[in-house]
C-alpha cells in the first residue's frame, strides 16, 4: 500500500506539471514559470516523502551539472559539447547548467561560444571576466552557481586552475553529472578522482547520463545517493558506484 501511494504521488506530480503547462499555454502565459513553480512544489513533496516514508526510498536528484573547459582543451570540441549539453534538451536533469572556463582560454573560447549560444537564444549569466568579454551577459549572483535552471540559461565562471574548478563544483553541484574538456591526462584523472558525482565525464556531453543510454532499459531516474543495502552485508555493501566515462567529443543526438 505504501509503495502504491508513492507511485501515485509520482504520477500526480507528472500530471500536475502537464496541467500547469497546458493552462499556461491556453492563457498565453509563462510556461517556464509554471514549470518552475510546479517543480518547486514537487521538490517539497519529494523531500517530505524521503523524510517521512516508512519504506525504503530511492531519491533521484536535482541536476546542477557542470562542464569545465581546461587550459589544454580542444576548443572546437568544447564548444560542440557545451552546446549539446545545454541546448539538446534543456528541461532534463542531465543538461549542463553551469560552465567553468580556465582563464588561459577565456579570450579565445568565450566570443565563439557566446555567438553559438546566442543562436540558440541562451541567456548567459557570468562573473566579471565573462561580462567583460560578452557584452550581452548578465552579472551572475551567488544563487546562479547552485541553480538548476531547466531553461535556456547558462551560468559561466572563470577559474585559474583545475583545483579551483573542482572546489567550485563540489560546493555547488548536486552529485549528478560533471564533465571536463581537456587534453591533459593528469588533469583529467584529478577531475575524475576528486569530483563528487554519480557520473563524471572526460571529453563528452553530460547528456549521456541516462538509464537507456547506459544499457539499463527504460529510464527510471538518476540516483545521487551513495548506499543501497539491505540484510547481511559484506564489504561490497559499504561501497558506492561512480560512473567514469572517457570520450573524444561525443554528443547526444
Amino acid at each position: 500500500m505504501k509503495y502504491r501511494k508513492m507511485i501515485i504521488l509520482t504520477l500526480t506530480l507528472l500530471l500536475l506539471t502537464t496541467l500547469c503547462c497546458t493552462s499556461a499555454l491556453a492563457a498565453g502565459g509563462d510556461v517556464a514559470g509554471a514549470v518552475e513553480q510546479t517543480w518547486t512544489e514537487a521538490a517539497k513533496q519529494i523531500k517530505s516523502v524521503v523524510e517521512n516514508s516508512r519504506v525504503p526510498v530511492i531519491e533521484t536528484g536535482v541536476g546542477n551539472c557542470h562542464i569545465f573547459v581546461d587550459a589544454s582543451a580542444d576548443l572546437s570540441m568544447a564548444v560542440d559539447i557545451i552546446i549539446n549539453a545545454k541546448t539538446q534538451r534543456v528541461g532534463v536533469c542531465n543538461a549542463c547548467e553551469s560552465l567553468l572556463i580556465h582563464r588561459e582560454v577565456k579570450d579565445k573560447l568565450l566570443p565563439v561560444l557566446a555567438a553559438r549560444l546566442q543562436e540558440k537564444h541562451v541567456e548567459i549569466r557570468g562573473d566579471q571576466e565573462v561580462c567583460e568579454l560578452v557584452p550581452d551577459a548578465v552579472t551572475a549572483t551567488e544563487e546562479d552557481w547552485g541553480k538548476e535552471y531547466l531553461d535556456y540559461i547558462l551560468s559561466i565562471k572563470t577559474v585559474k586552475s583545475t583545483a579551483e574548478a573542482i572546489t567550485h563544483i563540489n560546493r555547488y553541484n548536486t552529485g549528478h553529472s560533471e564533465a571536463i574538456i581537456t587534453e591533459n591526462y593528469t588533469n583529467a584523472e584529478k577531475f575524475l578522482d576528486e569530483v563528487d558525482a554519480a557520473a563524471v565525464y572526460v571529453n563528452a556531453s553530460t547528456r549521456f547520463t541516462d538509464g537507456f543510454e547506459f544499457g539499463f532499459g527504460a529510464e527510471i531516474g538518476i540516483s545521487t545517493q551513495k548506499l543501497h543495502a539491505r540484510g547481511p552485508m559484506g564489504l561490497e555493501a559499504l561501497t558506492s558506484t561512480k560512473y567514469i566515462i572517457y570520450g573524444n567529443g561525443q554528443i547526444r543526438p
